[in-house]
């Protein structure tokens, strides 16, 4: 995997520990291990090669985890279905596969495979046997073994591509845990995957490891980070004859909406400065643009807006340090902290959004 433009993240996990699990066939030597050095260059990553047994695998990974201490486990794939299991850590599975042992019938076969990295013992290749394929049904048997809220509710994520062709398991995690979060992306990890849906669940980890409470910030939906004027340009003749004077209540409107220029760009960069909110009002006569939004945001925004969408009537009833709203309605001038009034100077744009928040940080 190729690291396009050498983004990095000094501060986050800097001095922290992050054991990388790799996936089925690969090593610790992958292209992941390898950007997860980059993306985060103060922080040590620990990718071991994991035996081909199973046993020996989770009797590795314990053992680090005993010896290092980790403060973060992040498993991708098979290594997600082994990070799941070792218990009282931060955890963020990838792709996780739970149903390995039927996967690699399906997928892989049985016989001689190839390691898809180089190897530590130089080995280029393996046999995958019914004993192989037994070991990980032992050890599956170990899945979701901790009956324990903190586990449930905070420690452990799981990142599920909604384009995955291989592996299948969101709702199995999400049986037993609560942050099931869906990314845009298939079963292996790249660049855009890593920077857009795997560093944000990091920074918030990285947060909670450091007790740090930062400045919050809430963004509007229409007209501020939705282009919602063009919308009328989706609409057929029909709704908006029938809709005259009040487009917002044709039912479906807002799943149809783009984004503004910058706007997925700005969210993505603010989420990672402060404690970034959507907050949105929907209208009462259209029960189906509630829906909408959160579908809109899970779309558009993705993993870092996870769980932070706020349909209110009353914005001023929100606490927070900084308001982004296009409108003075619904609460938003009577907004106690800050207010940047979007499409007004001095913030016509996010790039001048952008510019004045990176001015107020220095």
């Amino acid at each position: 995997m190729e690291n396009q433009n050498y983004i990095q993240y000094p501060d986050m996990m800097s001095g922290k520990k992050i054991l990388y699990v790799h996936g089925f066939a690969s090593s610790g030597a992958s292209g992941t291990a390898k950007s997860l050095r980059i993306l985060l260059p103060n922080a040590e990553i620990i990718a071991p090669d994991l035996p081909l047994s199973p046993l020996r695998s989770m009797e590795l990974l314990h053992n680090i985890c005993d010896t290092q201490k980790p403060d973060l486990i992040i498993g991708t794939s098979m290594g997600g279905f082994y990070a799941e299991q070792l218990y009282g850590f931060y955890r963020i599975l990838v792709n996780p596969a739970f149903q390995i042992g039927e996967t690699i019938k399906s997928l892989h076969g049985m016989g001689k495979q190839k390691w898809l990295n180089p190897r530590q013992d130089g080995q280029t290749d393996f046999w995958v046997t019914q004993d192989t394929v037994d070991e990980f049904k032992q050890v599956m048997q170990g899945s979701f073994a901790k009956d324990d809220v903190e586990e449930h509710r905070n420690l452990v994520y799981g990142l599920f591509g909604d384009k995955d062709p291989l592996v299948h398991t969101h709702d199995i995690f999400a049986a037993h845990y609560k942050n099931a979060i869906w990314f845009d992306g298939e079963h292996r990890l790249n660049d855009s995957i890593l920077h857009n849906s795997v560093v944000p669940v990091i920074h918030w980890i990285d947060d909670k490891l450091n007790n740090r409470q930062r400045e919050i910030l809430y963004i509007d939906l229409d007209d501020t980070l939705v282009d919602f004027k063009n919308g009328v340009h989706k609409c057929t003749e029909t709704e908006l004859k029938q809709y005259d004077g009040h487009i917002w209540d044709i039912p479906g409107y807002f799943s149809r909406l783009e984004p503004l220029p910058s706007a997925v760009k700005a969210f993505r960069i603010l989420s990672l400065k402060y404690d970034t909110y959507v907050l949105s009002s929907a209208p009462f006569g259209n029960p189906s643009s509630w829906t909408d939004k959160m579908l809109w945001v899970q779309k558009w925004l993705g993993v870092p807006a996870f769980r932070r969408l706020i349909l209110t009537h009353h914005k001023n009833l929100n606490y927070g340090d900084y308001l982004i709203d296009d409108r003075i309605y619904n609460g938003a001038k009577e907004f106690m902290g800050g207010f940047l009034q979007f499409g007004q100077s001095p913030y016509k744009t996010w790039d001048d959004v952008l510019e004045f928040f990176e001015h107020i940080k220095g």
